[in-house]
């Protein structure tokens, strides 16, 4: 390998590395360091070239390499040959703990666990990882007068051979005292409930990281530090400065989206998105968020309070008020000239809610609500106008795991969700009604770059066949849509009726009592930054038991932009049904997919 060097336009030194393959090549170069950039410093360079090749050779575990170096003065090329010789093979390691960490369960799985063995080639750049690592190891688990009595590398040059030691006097470990907090405006009894351990448990860097992600899911603080105050411990007892700062009181946050295409109706259909957030309304950690979402097709208004119980994280109330118009399936009027169905309008319905739950969160990560909604409905099928009340029973289990080494964009995850709805005439409900959901979403990466992405939703309405048009459109099930069936428009697909009237013939897209909906997505990592995608959709609303399943088919551009994917997805619909044509749309999210 060569590589030269340049001054003032005449050429100071062209060096070539010959004999060794290219992992030594590079570490030879990195201890010759750069080339030099004037004569002096060149005539520096060739002085201590040996002295530094030799160095390089040594840490790679070549005692006995041979090194030649040739100059031609005039053209200044520096030749190095190399001969690396025997390699020198590791024949024991001695690694001695002494004080409590010897029996460290930490420790234990950290030795069980050490790659590096005896009859391996000597390496000093390993040797320095495993003693800066069970340095750390110690200092992590609270082992902090920890310190070597004995660490060095024995070569004999004459066999070929080498001896680690590594004597380790860990002292005693520290314990967790009084914690202090600073900065802040929270109830200490709220503080309190977010410490994850107590006055006296082990030190641990693991506490720690817990205490901060803790913190930091609160949504309060903008700042968030926990300092071991060593300097100040004593008996062992290290305290804890806890310094924080409050986010704004008001936070607003701004979201565009669009879907855009041709189906039953031919437009683009922008949403606009504006939040309204107070991370703490008082001393007591109380918090609201309000979400205002503007779009042709769907406005929606929802505020909700939020009250911690138990825990701030883990156990909260949670009030909320809304108001959603919304607009389903399609509706058309027969056109007797061209002697067929033309889209005119969709079903369109206001929602009004009132609501009252309970959110738990397990150590298990499963996430508990139930809750107790009353919600009043407005709208017209098939010329009569409904204006149904629920009183809906709610009880949903959730829950979510995936890698977080990068949480915006999982490698692998798996998240299930199920929900019971269950309204009764006895409690001020227009009509008896049970709905069970389910949904899953899977995520995979079984090889570098290589990631798929599949979900399924899958919902049931029970209810008497003479309630079905008393069921809000927001309790039916629709199909269709940027989380449902791409390439087909927002909640268009389902059961449809026909009726008459005296303006003529129309057909109503009115939703289904049952919904199974699926999709199978591979992506393709181009760079960490950006990725190919394509998918398939499938599914249907429905009112039998038989599905006929509406597949559509599309290809998108992802990039996993810093606060999240941003999705760019063309969709194809393959089917023509009876109220949508074969179509395609264009549509643009952005968010986590778990």
């Amino acid at each position: 390998m060569a590589f030269s060097a340049s001054g003032k336009g005449n050429k100071l030194i062209d060096v070539e590395i010959k004999g060794v393959n290219e992992s030594l090549t590079k570490n030879i170069e990195a201890h010759l360091g750069p080339l030099p950039t004037s004569k002096a410093l060149r005539r520096a360079f060739i002085f201590n070239a040996e002295s530094k090749i030799r160095e390089a050779m040594e840490s790679r575990g070549y005692y006995r390499s041979q090194i030649e170096t040739e100059l031609t003065k005039g053209i200044w090329q520096f030749q190095i040959n190399v001969e690396p010789g025997k390699a020198t093979i590791i024949t024991n390691i001695d690694i001695h703990i002494d004080g409590e960490m010897s029996n460290d369960p930490d420790y234990l799985q950290w030795r069980s666990e050490l790659k590096l063995k005896a009859g391996q080639q000597l390496n000093h750049g390993t040797y320095e990882d495993i003693k800066s690592s069970l340095a750390a190891l110690a200092i992590d688990n609270g082992y902090f007068d920890a310190a070597y009595t004995k660490s060095e590398i024995l070569v004999n040059r004459g066999s070929n051979t080498a001896r680690i030691t590594l004597n380790l006097e860990s002292g005693k470990r520290y314990i967790f005292g009084d914690i202090s907090f600073t900065g802040q405006t929270l109830n200490d009894n709220v503080l309190q409930k977010l410490i994850p351990f107590q006055t006296g448990t082990l030190y641990s860097s693991h506490w720690l990281s817990k205490f901060n992600k803790e913190l930091s899911t609160t949504g309060y603080f903008s700042s968030i530090k926990v300092l071991p105050q060593l300097h100040h411990s004593t008996n062992h007892k290290i305290p804890l400065k806890v310094e924080l700062a409050n986010k704004d009181r008001n936070i607003v946050e701004l979201g565009l989206g669009a879907d855009i295409g041709t189906s039953s109706e031919r437009d683009i259909d922008p949403r606009v998105r504006v939040a309204w957030e107070m991370p703490q309304i008082n001393k007591y950690g109380h918090s609201q968020r309000t979400i205002v979402e503007w779009s042709p097709e769907r406005p929606k208004f929802l505020t909700t309070y939020k009250i911690p119980l138990t825990h701030p994280i883990n156990d909260q109330l949670q009030l909320q008020l809304g108001l959603q118009q919304d607009k389903y399936g399609v509706t058309q009027d027969f056109d007797p000239n061209n002697q067929r169905f033309e889209t005119k309008n969709k079903l369109e319905a206001t929602q009004y809610l009132l609501g009252i739950g309970r959110q738990q969160q397990f150590k298990n990560d499963w996430i508990l609500n139930y809750s107790i909604q009353a919600t009043r409905s407005k709208y017209t099928q098939e010329n009569i106008t409904y204006n149904p009340k629920f009183i809906l029973l709610n009880i949903a289990l959730t829950r979510a795991v995936k890698d977080m080494v990068n949480p915006l964009d999982p490698q692998f995850g798996f998240r299930q969700s199920y929900r019971v709805e269950q309204a009764s005439t006895a409690l001020g409900s227009s009509i008896n009604l049970t709905r069970l959901q389910a949904q899953f979403k899977w995520i995979f990466t079984p090889w570098d770059r290589h990631r798929f992405v599949s979900r399924l939703d899958l919902g049931l309405n029970i209810a008497k066949s003479a309630d079905l048009p008393e069921i809000a459109p927001s309790l039916r099930y629709f199909a269709g849509g940027d989380q449902s069936i791409r390439g087909y428009g927002y909640q268009e697909l389902g059961p449809f009726i026909d009726y008459t009237d005296s303006t003529g013939r129309h057909r109503q897209v009115v939703g289904g009592r049952y919904l199974a909906v699926g999709s199978a997505e591979y992506q393709y990592y181009v760079t960490p930054s950006w990725r190919l995608a394509t998918f398939v959709d499938a599914g249907n609303a429905l009112d039998t038991s038989q599905l006929k399943p509406i597949v559509s088919a599309g290809s998108g551009l992802h990039w996993i932009s810093p606060i999240g994917p941003i999705r760019l997805d063309l969709a194809t619909g393959l089917n023509h049904t009876n109220t949508v044509p074969r179509s395609w749309r264009i549509h643009l999210t952005m968010g986590a997919e778990l």
